[in-house]
């Protein structure tokens, strides 16, 4: 099993599971335009793709969802509460989004389904959104796990990613850079609220609580391009894990990162 980003952070997310002839995206923020060049960076094409499993309603991460999923009839996972949001933050139901004859499947957040040869346990994470879920992804050997956009710690997070191979952690923000930063106070409350995103110290002490015995790759992902720096994420990180600061991996707004074996 092998996984890669389109990028990661505000202006868009996207990032690829591949197992044998299985390859998802998980959210795709961009256009469905730029995704395809994206895409075309990793030496993939869209109609390569076998689903697209949607984490939350949010823009950044559901953007290009519809049109690529019409363009190549791709079929689209997510929970029941993101289907059929009708937050501000959605602008209109996906399910309206994504047009008609879209292949839909609604998922419980508790419980695992199958898309191709990739297994697919879906959680449920604290964030701003109708219901968000996170992923852990497994072959029968490996597992990966993926925890963004996720607002703070919970038993469950850490029941989940506990004996990831390979792990995907949010670190979206420094505090005193958040505090210090051009956002109006409301703003900063919601990113830096219980329902908003990981700060490099929250995301540190997650990782401190996982068992981390098989990780053998591990990436800091959705980094604000104003509140946090690659630098910061990584020490925050490496503290934990006792490593080199260049063995943690950054997924970057506009490269993400190239392919990686679990």
């Amino acid at each position: 099993m092998r996984f890669s980003s389109l990028g990661s952070g505000s202006r868009g997310n996207g990032t690829l599971i591949e197992q044998g002839d299985t390859c998802v995206l998980v959210d795709c923020g961009f256009s469905a335009r730029e995704a395809e060049k994206r895409l075309a960076r990793l030496g993939k094409s869209a109609d390569e793709l076998t689903a697209i499993l949607v984490t939350h309603e949010h823009g950044d991460h559901i953007n290009g969802v519809g049109v690529l999923a019409r363009k190549y009839s791709l079929p689209v996972w997510a929970t029941t509460g993101t289907l059929y949001s009708d937050s501000k933050a959605a602008k209109a139901k996906i399910t309206d989004r994504l047009g008609n004859g879209v292949d839909i499947h609604a998922i419980c957040s508790h419980t695992s389904f199958s898309v191709g040869d990739i297994e697919v346990q879906p959680f449920p994470v604290p964030h701003d959104a109708r219901e968000p879920s996170q992923f852990l992804f497994g072959n029968g050997d490996k597992r990966l796990g993926l925890l963004t956009d996720v607002g703070s710690y919970t038993l469950h997070i850490e029941e989940q990613l506990s004996g990831c191979d390979a792990l995907i952690l949010e670190c979206n923000h420094d505090v005193a850079l958040l505090e210090n930063g051009e956002y109006p106070p409301s703003l900063k409350e919601r990113v830096g609220g219980d329902l908003g995103h990981l700060s490099n110290v929250q995301a540190a002490d997650i990782l401190n609580r996982l068992d981390t015995s098989k990780l053998n790759c591990l990436v800091a992902a959705h980094l604000s391009e104003k509140h946090n720096k690659p630098l910061m994420a990584q020490q925050a990180l490496a503290d934990v894990m006792g490593c080199e600061l260049d063995w943690i991996l950054v997924a970057d707004q506009q490269a993400g990162f190239d392919w990686q074996e679990v």
